[in-house]
């Protein structure tokens, strides 16, 4: 079958690669439908995601049509339209049963690299390298979804693809940031990041019962979805003061929550950016933690800031004294999928929650590696680009 494959840094190919087959009795194959990219994914292109392989799948935002069964598995048959969440979780121990998905006692069956960078191991996740245990990924023809109860949820009818599409993880992992955070009924939220996942962390506070909601970005046409689709006001940070903006915006004391959704490869117009990134360059830091800073020097005294942002190991300049002597809550997370992704879809349904204006290109699994290239440049406006095994409609 084919599948994207990474085949080092900045390098994408398409290639046979052998058909994925049942390993245990609760997995399933699902043929996959639709993909989709993801700033996650990037990371792993530019080469800052460690225990990369030439050859591995990528891809982890997915829906499919299950097409084999194994024989533990109840809650599915074959022909199920499903979505699955791109974090596996066995539903068995201590952090499934206490809805903390990602970090599954059980699905990341090679530990030793993340216990020896974090201390302990999180879950896995489809295509996101041998640290995450070398799951294939989802960009391909068709995929082995283990613990397949669990991790695949039934797509109820009057939902379409492209909607059902980004409740695989954008919408979840927004949702998170949103939920975990802390949002109240008459919060002010900042959002850095007008991307699929902070957009969805926007609506998902504005749900959660937020006054205001205030999304950060640089890109004219991010910035104008995020209004237009979203609702939430919009702050250029090109343009001005992002911390003096938002006290000005909310009466000098700055956001009870300020969300994250930027991640490991920040930019910012300032000094402190070039410093970031010649640091990260030469390895002598593993990410640019521009935005988490901004967020923590906004929030106000006693406020919450959570980190939905991928990161993968140490940074520098870390502002930890204004997260003490503000009294702020610092938290984050991988995304806990099987917790809302039942939630988000019934939200789709009633039309709560808008998601397919996300898809703004649409590409065959042949042209991937042309999908990676517009997105990751931000080419032609694209904001998410939908991989179709089958190929893109016309």
């Amino acid at each position: 079958m084919k599948a994207l494959c990474w085949e080092g840094v900045n390098k994408l190919a398409v290639e046979d690669v052998p058909e994925p087959e049942l390993r245990n009795d609760q997995d399933v194959i699902a043929k996959v439908t639709a993909g989709t990219t993801c700033g996650s994914d990037l990371h792993l292109i530019g080469g800052y995601i460690p225990a990369m392989r030439a050859g591995d799948v990528i891809g982890h935002e997915f829906i499919g049509e299950v097409v084999e069964t194994g024989p533990a598995v109840r809650r599915h048959r074959v022909g199920d339209r499903v979505v699955v969440s791109s974090f596996v979780g066995c539903g068995r121990c201590w952090y499934c049963a206490n809805d903390l998905w990602s970090l599954c006692d059980n699905s990341n069956t090679n530990p030793g690299i993340t216990q020896a960078m974090w201390g302990y191991e999180p879950g896995t996740v489809f295509g996101y390298s041998h640290a995450a245990t070398g799951l294939r990924g989802s960009h391909a023809e068709y995929v082995r979804v283990p613990f397949a109860d669990y991790g695949a949820f039934t797509i109820p009818e009057g939902v379409d693809d492209d909607s059902a599409l980004f409740v695989s993880d954008s919408a979840p992992t927004g949702w998170m940031g949103a939920d975990l955070g802390g949002v109240r009924p008459g919060d002010v939220v900042a959002v850095w990041g007008c991307g699929a996942v902070g957009q969805m962390a926007a609506r998902a506070a504005m749900l959660l019962g937020a006054e205001r909601v205030i999304s950060i970005d640089r890109f004219p046409e991010r910035l104008a979805m995020t209004r237009e689709h979203i609702g939430s006001e919009t702050i250029d940070y090109t343009e001005t003061d992002v911390g003096a903006e938002l006290r000005e915006r909310t009466g000098g004391r700055g956001p009870d929550v300020c969300i994250e959704a930027v991640g490991m490869e920040a930019h910012s117009p300032g000094p402190e950016y070039a410093y970031d990134q010649v640091k990260q360059q030469l390895r002598l830091q593993t990410d640019r933690p521009t935005a988490v800073r901004e967020a923590i020097y906004a929030c106000r005294k006693a406020g919450s800031v959570f980190v939905l942002g991928v990161f993968g190991g140490v940074v520098d300049k870390f502002p930890l004294g204004a997260v003490m002597n503000k009294g702020l809550t610092l938290r984050g997370a991988q995304m806990h999928g099987q917790r809302y992704i039942p939630m988000l879809l019934e939200r789709v349904a009633k039309g709560e929650l808008s998601t397919r204006h996300l898809a703004t290109h649409e590409v065959s699994l042949d042209d991937a590696p042309h999908a990676y290239d517009m997105f990751k440049n931000k080419k032609d406006d694209c904001v998410r680009a939908v991989i179709r095994p089958d190929g893109a409609r016309t």
